[in-house]
């Protein structure tokens, strides 16, 4: 199996606004490659809030030689921007031989 090039942003703050509120911009952090990359599933999101939204769920399998922490995170995968869902660990050496260790729920949301 080969994996993917993902990239990896941080909310970096960049100054302050006309109120002196602080504002931010999403930066890129790190390219990681060999990532494995598998469609999670897809939901449409009900409700009056967002009669149009569709979410798209993945899940990265990222390599065991990536331990950046990924909360607060987003990735870009395939010329899509999502979301990472809370705050992914890796399983143990001893329960992961082979070259990925950490899957990684995101989510994208459009509408």
């Amino acid at each position: 199996m080969r994996g993917e090039r993902v990239t990896v942003l941080a909310q970096v703050e960049d100054g302050v606004d006309e109120m002196g509120a602080p504002t931010s911009t999403w930066q890129v952090e790190a390219t990681v490659d060999d990532v494995l990359v598998a469609p999670a599933g897809t939901s449409d999101l009900g409700g009056s809030i967002r009669p149009d939204g569709v979410q798209v769920d993945l899940t990265l399998h990222m390599p065991k030689g990536y331990t950046a922490s990924l909360k607060g995170r987003r990735v870009q995968v395939r010329g899509a921007t999502y979301e990472v869902v809370g705050d992914p660990q890796s399983y143990t050496t001893a329960n992961t031989p082979g070259r990925w260790n950490r899957p990684v729920d995101v989510k994208e949301v459009s509408g």
